[in-house]
């Protein structure tokens, strides 16, 4: 899920990192029998970040589960260019780094994980339908609505 592809570095760079790794991992999960299916969903309003459990863009999950259940964000200028106001964005963290696009080798990690059911307590929930949006959100879908007018 991501809020744009057009300028942001982070979701395009996300998007690219994700599909290097499904074409990566596709040929073994095929050989297990698992079928790979990737829904790209570009969340548009406030109302639809809620209805998915949106927190923080982009976010990768694997069978409805964020593969990184903690949330950490910094300053997206691309995003702040894109709607005119400071965005903070997802950054992804992986053995101990923070990344702005996340690693390959994470969304391999955490699609085998989820296949073959090794997870962690915390990743054990799904999402759920959030009933405040984050500031970060509020922020953006605000000054984005107020630059489209």
């Amino acid at each position: 899920m991501f809020l744009d592809t057009s300028v942001c570095t982070r979701c395009r760079g996300t998007e690219a990192s994700l599909e290097e790794a499904v074409a990566e991992v596709a040929g073994v999960l095929e050989a297990a029998g698992k079928e790979v299916v990737v829904r790209k969903i570009h969340v548009r309003s406030e109302e639809q970040a809620r209805e998915l459990g949106f927190v923080s863009s982009p976010t990768i999950r694997v069978n409805g589960r964020d593969i990184q259940p903690e949330v950490r964000e910094s300053l997206c200028e691309s995003c702040g260019d894109l709607c005119g106001e400071d965005v903070d964005c997802r950054v992804w963290v992986y053995q101990g780094q923070e990344y702005h696009v996340p690693p390959k080798a994470l969304i391999i990690d955490a699609i085998l994980r989820e296949v073959y059911g090794i997870r962690a307590a915390a990743e054990v929930h799904g999402p759920s339908e959030i009933k405040a949006l984050p500031d970060n959100l509020k922020r953006f879908f605000a000054a984005r609505r107020k630059k489209e007018t």
